[in-house]
């Protein structure tokens, strides 16, 4: 092969590798909102309770106020994934990222969540664990976010793994948001937990349910909040929920 040939073959492959690169990188979709749903399953957490929780989120997707609240967005919408956690090494992607944009993707991912069975029931709570899986999903999802956030629901404070708040701050300091919805079971120190030890970045806020009985509610009016941007200023009227964290803790 003669020398201006090899030139012609290696510009022709470095021509196709920019060209595959590039259209990798054009393949993200746009979308307001990248959403990771941490979910609790650990030991603290009953069958009939777990079931509560995935039912709450699906039923959360197909109510009109959240539908009106992804569909503000048009067809950006927004991505989301559920995680199951537990002990400090038991983290699992249950749903995979969907991307949500009106009814009918709403109704595939209600069904999906609905479908999940249960990864973990026993062991310990790690929360920091939690939140170090769930930040890492962001990376390479196919979606391009103008937010990025985790939402943590649990029932206790962290007792393994990872420490929370440090991963707290780290997740903020990747411009990730954590926000927290506190199940309390007659435990009202468990939303102030959260509130130090959770909770961060812009616009970041602890909500929470009095039990599993109250998920529903308290998910639906917490997803509300996290995907629009007007509803995120404040929250409604008589609805409990602690402070604005705009960042790591000092």
């Amino acid at each position: 092969m003669s020398f201006a040939v090899r030139q012609i073959v290696r510009v022709t492959v470095i021509t196709m590798v920019l060209c595959l690169v590039t259209r990798g990188a054009s393949a993200q979709t746009p979308v307001e909102l990248e959403l990771v749903l941490a979910v609790d399953t650990s030991a603290s957490v009953s069958n009939d309770e777990y079931v509560l929780q995935m039912v709450g989120i699906a039923d959360a997707f197909r109510h009109p106020e959240v539908l009106e609240a992804i569909m503000s967005y048009g067809a950006s919408g927004i991505a989301v994934t559920l995680v199951q956690w537990s002990a400090g090494d038991q983290q699992a992607q249950s749903i995979g990222w969907h991307h949500v944009s009106g009814i009918g993707s709403a109704e595939r991912l209600a069904r999906a969540i609905e479908g999940s069975p249960r990864a973990f029931g026993v062991n310990t709570t790690a929360i920091g664990s939690a939140l170090r899986f769930s930040v890492r999903l962001f990376s390479g999802n196919g979606f391009a976010g103008r937010r990025q956030t985790v939402d943590v629901s649990g029932d206790g404070r962290n007792n393994a793994g990872l420490v929370a708040s440090t991963e707290r701050d780290r997740a903020v300091a990747a411009g990730v948001t954590v926000n927290g919805l506190a199940i309390l079971n007659g435990d009202l120190e468990l939303e102030r937990y959260y509130r130090i030890n959770v909770m961060g970045g812009p616009r970041s806020f602890v909500d929470t349910a009095d039990d599993f009985a109250d998920f529903a509610r308290a998910i639906r009016d917490k997803l509300i909040r996290e995907i629009s941007p007007i509803v995120a200023q404040g929250p409604p009227s008589g609805r409990r929920v602690a402070g604005t964290r705009q960042g790591p803790k000092k």
